[in-house]
């Protein structure tokens, strides 16, 4: 499915990729509406369409992933009420055996997330998901997301990465789509994100449901740094 020997360089996506995506699903479409209606005295249904015809609307820009844009726009502190249901986030079953397997190999790992600084603080904290990389990104940090070229242009000019040894992996279409179109040569995508959700047809990319399939073949080609 992929030629380990090529890949020196492994791009990583955080949430669905590297953790399971139940918390964040759990928390947006459900906890976080669930708080809303209560803090703003409206009805569960109409507090969710509300939120939900919002994410919408934001998919696929910063705004969408940025705390401090939820916390203004609906005048709750979202990261404390994160923490709420903290004890749902966890890693994917299969992580840490294939991010062991990567680090051991030699291969550089390096964690590229949407996801919001205190949103991959508060992951790290309840994880430790950090011992695993050797350099953690937040895209918040470059003012662009994965959907954009112009996040690919600025971590590269930052991490040096090259394109024809470099794998990224991730869950959603459209930041594959994005990676791709860079010029990122291995693209591999997750199928199953949410541990409590069916798996994803995928057919546009290779596709994994469970990493542990790569173990032996990480391992049986190391890189030399």
């Amino acid at each position: 499915m992929l030629n380990w020997s090529e890949i020196s360089t492994v791009l990583l996506d955080m949430d669905g990729t590297i953790l399971d995506l139940h918390f964040d699903n759990h928390f947006w479409l459900e906890y976080f509406p669930k708080k809303y209606s209560e803090k703003h005295n409206i009805d569960i249904d109409a507090a969710k369409e509300k939120l939900i015809e919002r994410y919408q609307e934001l998919s696929g820009t910063i705004e969408w992933y940025c705390l401090d844009y939820w916390t203004e726009f609906t005048q709750m502190p979202i990261a404390r009420i994160k923490r709420e249901i903290q004890h749902l986030i966890q890693l994917r079953e299969d992580a840490d055996e294939f991010l062991t397997a990567l680090k051991q190999s030699g291969r550089e790992v390096i964690l590229v997330t949407n996801a919001h600084p205190d949103a991959l603080s508060l992951k790290i904290e309840r994880t430790q998901l950090d011992k695993y990389f050797d350099e953690l990104y937040s895209t918040h940090e470059f003012g662009v997301v994965k959907e954009s070229q112009q996040l690919w242009k600025k971590l590269q000019a930052k991490q040096g990465f090259k394109l024809d040894s470099t794998l990224f992996v991730d869950d959603s279409l459209p930041v594959l789509k994005s990676a791709k179109k860079y010029g990122i040569k291995h693209i591999l995508a997750v199928e199953n994100p949410d541990s409590q959700k069916p798996a994803n047809k995928i057919d546009e990319f290779t596709s994994i449901s469970d990493y542990r399939h790569f173990t032996q073949a990480i391992l049986a080609n190391p890189i030399k740094r």
